[in-house]
């Protein structure tokens, strides 16, 4: 269980870096827990949702 959470905080980790949510070099990302990156995980995409407030499609 315990590997499978560490591939889990890996792969979130590496999506917060790609997504440029975090840098590389932040240390404070790397000592985040497996919730609490999830959970910014989830912010990132409610925040910037392709259909949220701006950006979405809108028929005039």
């Amino acid at each position: 269980m315990r590997n499978n959470d560490e591939k889990k905080r890996q792969k979130l980790i590496n999506k917060l870096i790609f997504l440029n949510v975090y840098n590389k070099e932040d240390q404070q990302l790397y000592g985040m827990t497996l919730r609490k990156l999830e959970s910014e995980y989830r912010r990132y995409k409610l925040v910037n949702h392709p259909h949220g407030e701006f950006g979405s499609i809108q028929i005039i």
